[in-house]
């Protein structure tokens, strides 16, 4: 099987360990947090082969970001240690049923990710790049290299996958709309929210986006839609409904990325839209059932045992 890429911004990520403002919390502990990384894990424990490309800083948190990532079983052999810039820090603050989250990224060595970082090395034994709508608007450099390694897969025939993953956090004002549609239309497997569609396109109607998508090139839409499950729609076939996998969730963050490795695992082996779905859903599902954004999402194994409806023993 052939290699998943994927490009973007990993940063330390420290967990509280107490609810609450973080004024009042005097112990972390130290994780990962960083969309595209996360579906490189979660691939990677899918049985996908993968890459993860980035910057980082040639400090202690870089090193820690690295080897967790290569830990995972993820090729991180093209990554570029920065000595001039620093990794980027990420603080979750948890209580009341939900997750704010504060970045200290501002001049991070991923913002500096360059189109002359974009080799075709990078792309060897490739067979899907997957990128997001958040490595492009962190930088102008970080959005050529972006635009630069879609073009060099388009040159390549590597398909690309592309989720909006829409952070107006990181906007700081800017309208980015037209640059993210570009990406998605682009594409030839389109991931992305309710929300993130009618953003983009001024409707979530599957049907009316797939009329826009499919025009243009793309090959499959997942419109993802949370605890209400998800839409999968190909051309000239009937969009097709799935409800969301059963789960108790403990934190939502990292389902999306989740269901992406879980969709595109399911893809790259040639099954079926609904399969593809199906796997995403259960993915994003156990994501949610652990703080971390990796820590729950499943092995092929457990993929395997939740597609045949196959209980896990524990003891």
């Amino acid at each position: 099987m052939k290699t998943l890429l994927t490009l973007g911004e990993t940063l330390a990520c420290f967990m509280p360990e107490a609810s609450g403002p973080l004024r009042y919390v005097t112990g972390y502990r130290m994780t990962l947090a960083g969309a595209e990384s996360n579906l490189a894990i979660n691939a990677a424990k899918l049985g996908i082969p993968s890459r993860w490309f980035s910057r980082l800083g040639r400090d202690e948190f870089g090193a820690f970001v690295c080897n967790r990532i290569r830990g995972e079983g993820v090729d991180c052999r093209s990554v570029v240690f920065d000595a001039e810039h620093p990794t980027g820090l990420m603080f979750k603050q948890i209580g009341a049923g939900e997750t704010r989250v504060t970045y200290y990224r501002a001049g991070s060595a991923a913002s500096f990710l360059a189109p002359e970082d974009i080799t075709p090395d990078l792309f060897e034994g490739v067979g899907l790049l997957h990128l997001t709508g958040i490595t492009p608007v962190l930088s102008e450099s970080c959005r050529d290299a972006v635009l630069a390694a879609a073009q060099m897969a388009r040159v390549q025939g590597i398909p690309l996958s592309f989720d909006p993953n829409i952070r107006r956090k990181l906007w700081h004002g800017t309208d980015h709309t037209p640059l993210l549609r570009q990406l998605a239309l682009q594409s030839t497997v389109l991931l992305l929210g309710r929300e993130e569609a009618e953003a983009l396109f001024g409707t979530d109607d599957i049907a009316v986006l797939g009329d826009t998508a499919f025009a243009q090139g793309v090959q499959i839409i997942a419109l993802k839609d949370g605890a209400r499950g998800c839409t999968v729609a190909v051309p000239g076939q009937p969009a097709l409904s799935l409800p969301p996998w059963p789960c108790h969730c403990v934190e939502p963050v990292g389902a999306g990325d989740a269901f992406n490795a879980g969709f595109l695992a399911g893809w790259l082996q040639g099954l079926s839209p609904e399969t593809c779905g199906r796997m995403g859903a259960i993915a994003g599902a156990m994501a949610t059932e652990t703080p971390g954004d990796i820590e729950g999402t499943p092995t092929r194994e457990q993929m395997e045992a939740a597609l045949s409806g196959q209980a896990e023993i524990y003891r």
